[in-house]
């Protein structure tokens, strides 16, 4: 991965690692260079070193998810501890081809990281339910963000201690502008290209609100990447995400649990023992349902064993698992008062998006904000560039109509009084018609005040003048009295 990838590509990872991120990269930007002798030193082993594959306990692969994870293995991944997406999807179908693993633990730690890749790799795993062979996303720590995208695509998704924290579910992206660091070096940057977007938010430039939306409606559409697979891999509509997961939240514990993020808990090594034995629990379809739920059995084996008696994930049956339903029946006050508060809640981001599109406003497309104000979804930054084309195309029309309109003007002639005033300019006007349009329509705009009371730009009259001089302009004589 780039530096300039890292710190202007999406993220799918919780905001302070990405700070933490993309400030070590600023460092290395400014010169401050990174003293890989003493990280290995103090690691005892080469950076470059690519990391192991599975442990195999008992039948059952022990897979790593590390850390900030990237598409490829790069020095910060090395440092940092992460994981190489590339290997870390190797090492999983390598798993899955060995005869001697019988089941698949994802054990992870992570908080996230680039969206590139993340989504082949969960994937993947989503493709592995269709084997014999069962996958658990166990989280030993943190399943965040990019990290939950892969996890979620699991047979089953446990947490191992109560502390444990699940969700962010959300993208990110930043823009990092260095014109001003380049202006202190001495450095000016003139970006060539072709096509409108190619460089749209380059970061040799301060980011223009066009370039913000454009950049946003990015983030957007991966966002909704994101959640559309956490609803196909998790078995829940897109809107209960949306709603109950994916606001990039974090939950801990039996939060997310009860939010519909996990489906119980269990220690590594009743997880181990389980499905060594032939038995897991399976992913439950709908928000809570996991901890309540029967475990699933293992499909017969290739071998033609039989499938193993049921072993019962860890649960803490004492614990009550709350759903909607019985928080309705057994707390009817505490649930109005939710509903009322979400009710409140999107009431207010409703009001707050209104003001955002009424702020986009502009005069003649009134009747175009009004109708994104209550289309209920169209932000600020999208109704911005949806007035900004209206604009465009309405004086597009109005150029067309003064092409077709505009009388042409008469020629000027020099005075036959013999005035020598009158001359020069007779003389300065016959100059004046051998310039190209262009010029001609600039100079007339400098020195006639009623030239620009007629067009609205000097744009619409040097138009008006090519016209002209095209012979595209017809004068309607006076009809005679």
């Amino acid at each position: 991965m780039k530096i300039l990838d890292v710190l202007n590509s999406p993220w799918a990872i919780v905001p302070e690692k990405l700070r933490e991120i993309t400030e070590i990269y600023a460092r290395h930007l400014r010169g401050e260079k990174i003293d890989l002798a003493a990280i290995e030193a103090q690691l005892g082993a080469p950076l470059n070193k690519e990391p192991q594959g599975y442990v195999l306990r008992d039948g059952v692969a022990l897979i790593a998810v590390d850390g900030v994870l990237s598409k490829r293995m790069n020095l910060f991944s090395r440092v940092s501890g992460g994981t190489s997406l590339q290997i870390l999807a190797r090492d999983f179908g390598a798993a899955l081809a060995d005869p001697a693993v019988r089941a698949l633990v994802l054990v992870v730690d992570s908080p996230g990281g680039t969206v590139d890749g993340t989504q082949d790799m969960a994937r993947q795993v989503m493709a592995a339910r269709s084997l014999e062979k069962p996958v658990v996303a166990w989280v030993d720590g943190s399943m965040m963000s990019g990290a939950y995208w892969i996890g979620s695509a699991a047979d089953a998704v446990l947490i191992g201690a109560g502390t444990d924290m699940v969700g962010s579910i959300g993208v990110a992206m930043q823009h990092v502008d260095y014109s001003g660091m380049d202006e202190k070096a001495g450095i000016k940057t003139t970006d060539i290209y072709a096509g409108k977007y190619k460089r749209m938010g380059s970061e040799v430039e301060p980011l223009s609100e066009e370039a913000r939306a454009y950049l946003q409606a990015h983030v957007d559409y991966l966002y909704t990447l994101f959640v559309d697979a956490v609803a196909q891999q998790r078995g829940a509509a897109p809107e209960q995400v949306l709603s109950d997961m994916a606001d990039g939240r974090i939950f801990i514990g039996q939060q997310a649990i009860v939010a519909g993020l996990v489906d119980g808990d269990s220690t590594l090594d009743a997880l181990v023992a389980e499905l060594s034995a032939g038995a897991y629990r399976r992913r439950r379809s709908g928000k809570g349902m996991a901890a309540a739920g029967a475990a699933a059995t293992r499909p017969q084996g290739a071998n033609g064993a039989g499938a193993a008696p049921r072993v019962e994930t860890p649960i803490h049956p004492d614990e009550e698992t709350m759903d909607i339903k019985t928080l309705k029946e057994k707390h009817p006050d505490v649930a109005r008062a939710l509903i009322d508060e979400g009710f409140a809640a999107g009431a207010e981001a409703e009001r707050n998006r209104i003001l955002e599109v009424e702020a986009q406003g502009m005069p003649g497309h009134t009747e175009l904000v009004q109708t994104l104000k209550f289309d209920g979804k169209t932000t600020g930054p999208q109704a911005a560039v949806q007035v900004l084309n209206a604009e465009r195309a309405k004086r597009g029309d109005r150029l067309a109509g003064l092409k077709a309109d505009a009388p042409k003007p008469a020629p000027a002639s020099a005075s036959a009084t013999g005035d020598r005033d009158a001359e020069t300019k007779a003389a300065a006007a016959a100059e004046e018609a051998k310039l190209p349009p262009e010029e001609r329509a600039k100079k007339r705009w400098e020195r006639d005040e009623g030239v620009r009371a007629e067009f609205a730009s000097l744009e619409d009259y040097i138009a008006f003048e090519k016209a002209n001089a095209g012979g595209r302009i017809r004068i309607l004589g006076k009809k005679a009295a």
